[in-house]
């Protein structure tokens, strides 16, 4: 079967150089919003779950 993707060789995706302290805060603020987001969705399925018992 003939694959539709084309895969590619590449090391690195964007600029090569470091990411300046605002960005690297910004992804940082980003990734706590999400594990946040995340602990939420789970706690309230758990809730949902165990009021169904």
């Amino acid at each position: 079967m003939k694959t539709k993707i084309m895969e590619l060789d590449v090391d690195f995706i964007g600029e090569q150089t470091s990411l300046s302290n605002e960005e690297s805060k910004a992804i940082s603020e980003y990734f706590q919003l999400k594990k946040k987001s995340a602990q939420k969705r789970k706690m309230s399925l758990t809730k949902k779950e165990n009021s169904a018992k």
